[in-house]
């Protein structure tokens, strides 16, 4: 009660109602004795009831107090669903939202961290391995009396490396510029046929070499930006060609109708393994039959630059055999 008292606030109330009480009793007394009595007791009663009721209040909003700086303090489990009546429970409730909200945001960040951390790692890794590589071969070219045939396969063997880190750290970076929002998507209008082809054209130099065949057909417009979606399908299409055997062939089709534009991209190689569907667009993902110079963002890149122009992506099995990619890109949001 004491330090009730101390509080500012309190005391003007309390020093306005006395001096109402007194002057009420002293117009009471002049009226009467006993009509001033018991106004004087009346103004003592009402005035001792409402210290009470404001040391209660005070009390309660101290406990809430201490409450919110122990959940400020890291105190999880702390619930404030006692606080619940009159302007402390609509003050509760609106306090009880912004913890909430600030509980998802700090596991967001906590997320976050752990995503930077495994991306990381897991980047390291990646580059750690070809360049040990190229480290080695560096060595091996220092030799005296290396053959100039055996020199020129190991300098054809070191630029494949410097492609392959090259490629990692441009592919790394697009990831990042998507993950940062900072990326700006053009609306575009080209036709299908022509985005598949010029999506397609770096490969076919490597399937030429494999002996694949390429089968490409599209109908209709595609509308967004060129320059990402061509790198997206690239992506999907050099997957397809690096899990198709000699011989194989690689399918493209695109088709427009009133919804979506849609493009099917699909193989004869061994398909993906059931374990491996949920994760295939995972950063970083190898599946079981992961080549050595697979790295596992070539799928993630291209599907979030699908995804952030309205698109699905959607992988699995063909009946007949190999994996089939199918690519949406919807005219409205959905």
């Amino acid at each position: 009660m004491i330090k009730l008292l101390r509080n500012p606030e309190v005391r003007r109330t309390l020093i306005l109602q006395c001096t109402i009480g007194v002057f009420a009793a002293v117009v009471a007394f002049a009226w009467d004795f006993y009509t001033g009595i018991f106004t004087a007791l009346l103004s003592i009663v009402f005035i001792a009831l409402h210290l009470i009721s404001t040391w209660f209040r005070y009390k309660r909003l101290a406990s809430f107090a201490m409450d919110i700086d122990r959940i400020l303090h890291g105190e999880n489990q702390l619930s404030l669903e006692t606080y619940a009546e009159g302007e402390l429970g609509i003050l509760q409730s609106e306090i009880q939202k912004m913890i909430l909200r600030l509980r998802e945001q700090q596991q967001s960040l906590m997320d976050d961290r752990i995503l930077l951390s495994d991306s990381i790692a897991d980047i390291s890794h990646q580059i750690r391995t070809p360049l040990t590589s190229a480290n080695l071969l560096l060595s091996l070219l220092n030799e005296p009396d290396l053959s100039e045939s055996l020199r020129k396969k190991r300098m054809f063997e070191l630029r494949g490396l410097l492609s392959r880190i090259d490629w990692l750290v441009t592919a790394l970076l697009k990831i990042s510029q998507l993950d940062a929002g900072v990326v700006q998507f053009r609306k575009e209008s080209l036709l299908l046929s022509e985005l598949i082809q010029s999506a397609v054209d770096p490969l076919l130099p490597p399937m030429d070499i494999r002996g694949q065949q390429l089968v490409t057909k599209g109908t209709g417009f595609f509308s967004g930006d060129i320059a990402w979606t061509r790198e997206a399908i690239a992506n999907i299409a050099k997957n397809c060609m690096e899990h198709t055997p000699s011989g194989g062939t690689i399918e493209i089709h695109a088709q427009e109708n009133a919804l979506f534009a849609e493009i099917i991209v699909s193989d004869t190689g061994s398909g993906i393994a059931e374990n491996d569907l949920p994760h295939i667009f995972d950063r970083f993902y190898k599946g079981t039959d992961s080549g050595e110079g697979s790295f596992g963002i070539g799928l993630a890149l291209a599907r979030m630059i699908i995804t952030a122009q309205n698109g699905t992506i959607k992988a699995e099995n063909r009946p007949s055999g190999g994996a089939q990619f199918t690519i949406r890109f919807y005219k409205s949001v959905i």
